[in-house]
């Protein structure tokens, strides 16, 4: 009987993602024929098992409805509060950011006390969760909300007078919250928490509802900021409502440093959103790490090791699109507001766009090329956070996806006559290809195995072979005494020689990989400074969209506002996740 419970013990440890995220007893195994007893500890390993899974569901369920009616109630506010005709002001919804802040902030307090307590080497750490560029993201952009916070602050006090004591509370407790949940994501995020697993749950729905509500109002008050000079002049003037964040019916800034520091907090909202969506992805990895149990074999972190200075051509080719782009988003924002030199901006834009996404579809298309030709095995075990990377990219690049197509559909009722309408087809047909083409060869680099979990074991092998060439093949002493002793000195011959054999083939092997290995990291870093191009221009306010006119004539001023308002928010999302993909990519391979 014991030989079963070993046997059984075996199988359930081979069984995959149910059994490596359940708490497993301990089966103390009886001295002695004692049968009823085995099969009592048997029975008792199965049932555990099974109500730990259950109980799992149940909790996630639980904190999944209430994270979706959170999300549902601040979707209705933010929306509501965006439309000048629907009586829903500005307070409800900043009333409504700054209780879930402070709950949230309560719950992550009480979180660390509880991990401060328990936290004696009991507490499992999955080594994919929160890498260090993903947190050094998510502090950089931290900093930044915090100055939107001061400059928010600032403009609120300069108009004191007519504007309400919330304006004020609101971005000192976003401030507050953002140093919390900071240092709480630093800290915590590789955390498999074992303790209070329902509440944390719950806890860490909280902090993703919060975020995405948070996220919701940053993009409607910048979004209808931006699309706001499209307006007519009338609607304009009569319409004096407020946006969800904005300002407020009659407080407007007329001081010259009031008009500064909303200036300043406009230009900063690109890095708050990217705060909250950065920080709502590692709470739902964090989440779905709750009671998750890491197998020795998956928790194991290979180090990899990269320098940029062998990789010079990547990353001179990515600098060099990176400033020219700079340089085409400022000559672009001054001349695309002027009517004489508008069309020469958009023109000038669209050459830019179309030559670094034709650049960048076919560095990701030699990639997969190169994927096709490299015999590294596919990571084929469980991993939340690769998997929450593959469905933000897929769900992210939708976003500009769709905005291309409604592009494409109208510049070809049009009848596309003239240079410009050309190129506007060009361009939105480039982005979807080089969308499709970026996304298979992320998600495959990430599916990938670390060249050094390909090589290491060979090399550690050769390593001990050098050594002493038969302690490779047995280890049993005797036997490699038997050996020496009965193989005469042609055997020993022909080992060295099949030894010296193998080693010139690992060589070729290694060069063969060496070069493949080259030029993935090579278009990787490309493709990185690429897509922080891409990401800049439209989050700080190109919009070649409203711009050239045609799609707005075609589909009418509160269609197209709509299509664009909520479709390019995930596009730019897509560009700054893409970056902290490529990064990791461009380090596995």
């Amino acid at each position: 009987m014991l030989k079963r419970v070993i046997q059984f013990g075996v199988m359930k440890l081979n069984m995959g993602d149910q059994q490596t995220e359940s708490h497993i007893p301990t089966v103390t195994h009886k001295e002695g024929p004692d049968s009823k007893f085995e099969k009592t500890s048997l029975n008792a390993l199965s049932t555990n098992s099974s109500e730990t899974a259950d109980w799992k569901k149940g909790g996630r369920l639980m904190s999944g409805l209430i994270g979706i009616h959170i999300v549902l109630l601040g979707c209705a506010l933010v929306s509501s509060g965006a439309f000048y005709e629907v009586a829903v002001v500005e307070r409800e919804v900043l009333s409504y950011l700054s209780v879930l802040m402070c709950l949230t902030g309560c719950w992550m307090v009480t979180y660390l006390l509880w991990t401060a307590r328990y936290n004696n080497g009991i507490i499992p750490k999955d080594s994919h969760a929160g890498p260090i560029w993903l947190r050094g993201g998510l502090v950089l952009f931290g900093v930044c909300t915090l100055v939107l916070d001061v400059l928010k602050i600032g403009k609120s006090v300069t108009l004191s007078h007519c504007e309400s004591p919330l304006k004020i509370v609101h971005p000192v407790i976003q401030g507050l919250f953002v140093v919390m949940q900071t240092y709480f994501l630093w800290v915590s995020s590789q955390d498999c928490i074992q303790i209070h697993m329902n509440l944390t749950r719950c806890g860490l729905m909280l902090t993703l509802s919060t975020n995405l509500i948070i996220w919701m109002a940053a993009v409607t008050d910048e979004s209808m900021h931006q699309s706001v000079h499209e307006e007519s002049p009338v609607v304009n003037d009569t319409q004096g409502g407020h946006r969800a964040g904005g300002g407020s019916s009659g407080c407007d800034c007329v001081t010259e440093i009031c008009k500064s520091f909303e200036t300043g907090y406009y230009y900063l909202y690109p890095f708050n959103i990217e705060y909250s969506l950065f920080a709502s992805a590692m709470a739902y990895v964090m989440w779905k790490n709750v009671g998750r149990v890491l197998m020795n074999h998956h928790s194991h972190q290979t180090q990899h090791s990269f320098n940029v200075k062998k990789h010079i051509m990547g990353l001179v080719f990515g600098i060099v699109l990176l400033v020219t782009g700079l340089g085409v988003f400022i000559v672009y924002e001054i001349e695309v507001n002027s009517e004489e030199t508008k069309s020469q901006a958009l023109i000038m834009f669209y050459i830019f766009n179309i030559v670094a996404l034709s650049l960048m579809s076919a560095s990701s298309l030699v990639a997969l090329i190169i994927y096709r030709l490299d015999k590294r095995d596919m990571d084929g075990h469980k991993n939340p956070t690769r998997a929450l990377d593959v469905t933000l990219l897929i769900g992210a690049a939708l976003g500009q996806i769709c905005i291309s197509y409604y592009s494409i559909i109208a510049i070809i009722a049009t009848s596309p006559g003239n240079e410009l309408e050309s190129m506007n087809l060009v361009y939105a047909l480039l982005m979807i290809v080089q969308l499709t083409l970026q996304n298979v060869f992320i998600i495959e680099g990430l599916h990938r195995k670390p060249i050094d979990d390909n090589f290491h074991m060979h090399h550690a092998s050769e390593a001990i072979h050098d050594k002493n060439p038969h302690r490779e093949v047995y280890s049993n002493p005797m036997a490699i005494h038997s050996i020496d002793n009965h193989s005469g000195p042609g055997h020993v011959n022909e080992l060295d020689a099949n030894h010296h054999e193998s080693n010139h083939h690992s060589t070729l092997r290694d060069v063969h990989n060496g070069w493949k290995s080259k030029f993935l990291r090579e278009i990787s870093l490309f493709l990185l400074l690429s897509n922080i191009i891409f990401w800049i221009m439209p989050a700080f306010g190109a919009r070649p969209q409203f711009d050239n006119g045609l799609e707005l004539n075609f589909y009418g001023y509160p269609m197209w506002v709509a299509i664009v308002n909520i479709g390019l928010p995930f596009g730019i999302f897509y560009r700054m996740h893409s970056v902290a993909s490529l990064l990791e990519v461009c380090v596995m391979s």
